[in-house]
């Protein structure tokens, strides 16, 4: 009886260290091919405050934005 209630509780947490790793390789590699934002957007919104941004600082922004991703 305990046998088995130690083997589902081992299942369940196997299962969920696997499910973890398979979901996190997923989303990594969804936001590589689907990046949330890119230099397009930033320039746009830049431009939307007011401002004509360089190349220089949208690459910053992006640098920035990649850092904390």
């Amino acid at each position: 009886m305990w046998g088995d209630i130690l083997l589902v509780v081992i299942g369940l947490i196997i299962g969920l260290i696997i499910g973890f790793f398979v979901a996190r390789t997923m989303m990594k590699k969804y936001m590589k091919k689907n990046p949330p934002i890119n230099e397009k957007m930033i320039e746009v919104m830049m431009s939307s405050m007011g401002r004509k941004p360089s190349q220089k600082q949208v690459r910053q922004v992006m640098n920035q934005m990649n850092k904390y991703m």
